[in-house]
């Protein structure tokens, strides 16, 4: 299962707080742009109300991810990060879990 990190947890609150995505629920929802979970093409990213159907949800430290099932299948061993730039711009990244799991 996707692992957030600490530093992606308080961005995608973040992300989420803001008067486009001013529901409770909301979070942020990861896609694959192609339907093969080995190669999902690029991953898209968008802050939204809730999860859809189907969407797998990864809930930490108080930060919502809705993944679509061609994305939670390539992200299942894999750990997001992000970063807020000098611009106050999020940029996430993906990499692969330790051998802890994280």
């Amino acid at each position: 299962m996707l692992v957030l990190t600490e530093a992606a947890a308080e961005v995608v609150k973040s992300v989420t707080s803001t008067p486009q995505a001013p529901d409770d629920g909301a979070g942020l929802r990861i896609a694959s742009s192609t339907p093969e979970p080995e190669s999902p093409g690029a991953l898209q990213l968008t802050a939204t109300t809730g999860p859809r159907e189907n969407d797998q949800v990864i809930e930490a430290a108080g930060a919502r991810v809705f993944l679509e099932p061609q994305a939670a299948m390539y992200l299942e061993d894999k750990i997001l990060d992000a970063r807020v730039d000098e611009e106050g711009e999020a940029h996430f990244s993906v990499g692969m879990q330790g051998p802890s799991g994280v």
